[in-house]
This record gives structure tokens, C-alpha cells and sequence, in this order.
């Protein structure tokens, strides 16, 4: 099945933030969040102060090429058209903004731009899974930016009701300045895949919040792919509706020259017994090629018996290349199963170069392999063929521009 639906027509409609009605059973940990690194949501713009570049969760990004979604500047719904193919037994509609699934998920903007794409988007886009339903293949939805260099905002819902199963894509194309809000929400004993591609053409800026809900003894993989693009800024976070929830949070990014690629995960075991797992790799080249990744995992006092992981992994290739990793855990409770977190960044293992080098194969093809292997584990929990293979294209095409002796500068 194949819809479009064109959504470029700015709108001044945007229905007021604090017009947005109170959600029922809405996760309570998202109103007040005890951690020290991931601030209070609120629904209300002013409540969040205006970015200056020193705060905790802005300290990383370039304010200046934001191109003013973080200002006063007007932000307008659309910017860009929607192309959905869904899956047989899959659903789409668009709702106004004060329906009772905008904002199920429980969240809460958690800085300035999310809050100002909440309350300029009039409309959401609203994907559902029914309850009982077990998708064959994936659903697609791509959002084609139209090259306008108005800041737009955009809202989607993605609910995989209980007891379903089934894999979403989101890939994000074209030209835009977009700010948008992604809520997912798993149902009870339901199982969801979501992969959000970030494939934007150079000049593009987006800052994307995505936010899962998951329900008892459900379970959701999340992807965040990032190539293209002058700056993105993904934040992804996840609470638990009740124990047995599992949270699979994967992903791969490759900057360019200039690029900036910026991923902050926020995991809130709000509930006991249940996982997650943050295994995120990058590889770097270019001047001015800048990755960062803040994980933050929060363990609350009623969070007994959970297990957590957290990883993030980068590979430099050349000169002038700059990658931020830091991990972080908040644990309030001694009664956990097992939390860890890793970081790594640095060049090519010469000895891998030496073994493959030693075998016959030259430098430039070994470089290639080792990049390949690098990127293969999580290429691989995909399990979306189509979209496997368009990610090692993507990796080789990058690896084509590749030039230079590789070097490190690393910040934690």
C-alpha cells in the first residue's frame, strides 16, 4: 500500500502547548525527572531558557547553525511531503494536534526546540499497529524535505498496540530545517522495531526528538541511522509502563567534513525487572567532522532487579576529525541485576592492517574490510534486508571519499 500526502503548506493553527490536554495513563516519571543531566519536561516554551551553549545538554552543539530553531523565530507546521508504504494491517491517519494520542507516549519536551515543535505542529501523523497483529515486512514512512529554508516543525505517533509485532522506517530525505517530535508507543507484550534514517541532503538541519513508551513485558529496537545532513541533533529516550520491559537501543553514523552529528540517549528505568542495552558505532573523516554521543541511563529507587549496558564506539580516519562520547549512570537503587557503560574512540587497529596486509590485500581495500566489520553487528540486527543493504552502500560511498592518515582528537 502506497499514500502521500503532502504536508509542505506552512499553517498558523498550531494549537497552544498549554492547551494540550492532561494524558491518562501517561508515564509518571516524565513529569518530574530525577536526574541530574536530563532536565524537566514542560509543554510551555518559556519554561525552557533560551540556549546559550553552556548548559549541560546544549554545551556540545553549535547554536549558530541550529538556523534559529532554538529563537523566537517563527516555526511553522509541514516543510516537508510524506510518502507512506504500509505494511498489510498497518494504519495511518492525520489528527489534530489535541487528539487523545498526541502525547500518549508520556513525554515532555525536555529542551526549547522540542517544545516549540510541539506547540507549532497543528497536525500528527499517527501510525498504528493494531492489537493482536503480526506484520510481514516493513512500513515506510519517508519524509522528503522541499529545499525550504523556513523552520518547520512536524509531530508523529507511532503506536504498536498489545500483543502486535512489527517493523516501522522512518528515512528523512531532501532539503529542510525541521524540528519534530517522534512518540512510540509499545503496547503490553507487543514488539516494535523502529529504524529512524537520517539520509538528508548536505545542507540540511534537523533536530529530532524521539520518545518510546514501553509496556509490560513488551520490547522496543530502535535504530538511529545518521549520514547525511549539515547538523543533526537526535535525542532518543525510553520509559517502561510496567516491569519485563526490554529497550534495544542501536546506532551507526558516519561524519563527513563539516559535519555535525550529535546523538543523546536518556534511558528511565522507572519500573523493576526490566533491560536495556545502548550499543552505538561511528566512524569519522574530514576536516571539521565532529560525532558526539551523551548516554544516560537513570535507575530509580523502585527499579530493583533491572540490567542495563551502554556503549559507544568510534573509528577516526583522518586528520582534523573530532568525536565526544560520554557515557553516564544515575543509580539510586543497589538492588539491580547488572549496569555497566563503555566508551572507545580512537584509529584502525594496525594490527588488523598488518594481518590483512600480511594476506595480500593492500591498504586501501583493508581499510575498507575493517570499516565493513566495524559497522557489520549492528547492520545486522536490522533485520530489514532492503534497508541492510542500502547501509553498507551508504558505508562504501562514504568510504570512497576517504583520503589521508588517520588521527585522533577525543573529548570525554
Amino acid at each position: 500500500m502506497s499514500v502521500t500526502t503532502d504536508t509542505s503548506a506552512p499553517s498558523t493553527t498550531g494549537r497552544s502547548a498549554a492547551a494540550r490536554p492532561s494524558i491518562a495513563g501517561a508515564v509518571e516519571s516524565s513529569d518530574k525527572v530525577a536526574s541530574h543531566l536530563h532536565p524537566e519536561g514542560s509543554f510551555l516554551v518559556d519554561d525552557h531558557p533560551m540556549p546559550t551553549g553552556l548548559e549541560e545538554i546544549w554545551r556540545f552543539t553549535p547554536l549558530k547553525r541550529l538556523r534559529n530553531l532554538h529563537k523566537d523565530a517563527e516555526l511553522v507546521a509541514g516543510g516537508c511531503d510524506l510518502r507512506a508504504e504500509l505494511a498489510d494491517g498497518v494504519t495511518l491517519r492525520e489528527v489534530a494536534a489535541d487528539d487523545a494520542v498526541v502525547g500518549s507516549s508520556g513525554y515532555r519536551p525536555s529542551d526549547r526546540v522540542s517544545a516549540r515543535a510541539w506547540a507549532a505542529a497543528s497536525t500528527a501523523t499517527v501510525l498504528t499497529i493494531p492489537t493482536d497483529t503480526v506484520v510481514e515486512g516493513a512500513s515506510f514512512l519517508t519524509y522528503r524535505g522541499l529545499g525550504s529554508p523556513t523552520a518547520t516543525a512536524g509531530h508523529t505517533v507511532i503506536v504498536a498496540e498489545p500483543f502486535s509485532k512489527a517493523t516501522v522506517v522512518l528515512r528523512f530525505e531532501g532539503s529542510a530545517v525541521l524540528a519534530d517530535n517522534i512518540e512510540i508507543v509499545v503496547g503490553d507484550s507487543a514488539q516494535l522495531t523502529v529504524v529512524s534514517i537520517e539520509d538528508w541532503a548536505d545542507d540540511a538541519v534537523h533536530h529530532s526528538t524521539q520518545h518510546a513508551r514501553v509496556g509490560r513485558d513488551a520490547g522496543v529496537r530502535h535504530l538511529a541511522v545518521s549520514f547525511g545532513g549539515d547538523l543533526v541533533r537526535m535525542n532518543t529516550s525510553v520509559a517502561y509502563d510496567g516491569p519485563g520491559g526490554q529497550a534495544e537501543l542501536l546506532g551507526l553514523y558516519f561524519a563527513d567534513a563539516g559535519q555535525h552529528l550529535e546523538h543523546r540517549l536518556f534511558v528511565d528505568h522507572n519500573a523493576p525487572k526490566t533491560r536495556s542495552n545502548v550499543d552505538y558505532k561511528g566512524a569519522l573523516q574530514g576536516a571539521g567532522a565532529h560525532s558526539v554521543w551523551i548516554g544516560d541511563v537513570l535507575i530509580r529507587k523502585v527499579a530493583e532487579g533491572i540490567e542495563t549496558y551502554e556503549s559507544n564506539r568510534n573509528l577516526v580516519l583522518t586528520d582534523g576529525c573530532r568525536a565526544d562520547s560520554v557515557p553516564n549512570l544515575e543509580i539510586e537503587t543497589g538492588e539491580i541485576a547488572g549496569a555497566g557503560h563503555a566508551s572507545t574512540t580512537g584509529r584502525f587497529d594496525d594490527e588488523q592492517l598488518f594481518y590483512l596486509r600480511s594476506r595480500g590485500i593492500d591498504e586501501e581495500e583493508a581499510r575498507r574490510l575493517v570499516v565493513h566489520g566495524f559497522f557489520a553487528d549492528i547492520i545486522k540486527r536490522i533485520a530489514v534486508p532492503e534497508i541492510e543493504q542500502h547501509l553498507l552502500d551508504a558505508v562504501e560511498a562514504e568510504l570512497r571519499q576517504t583520503v589521508g592518515v588517520p588521527a585522533v582528537e577525543v573529548s570525554a
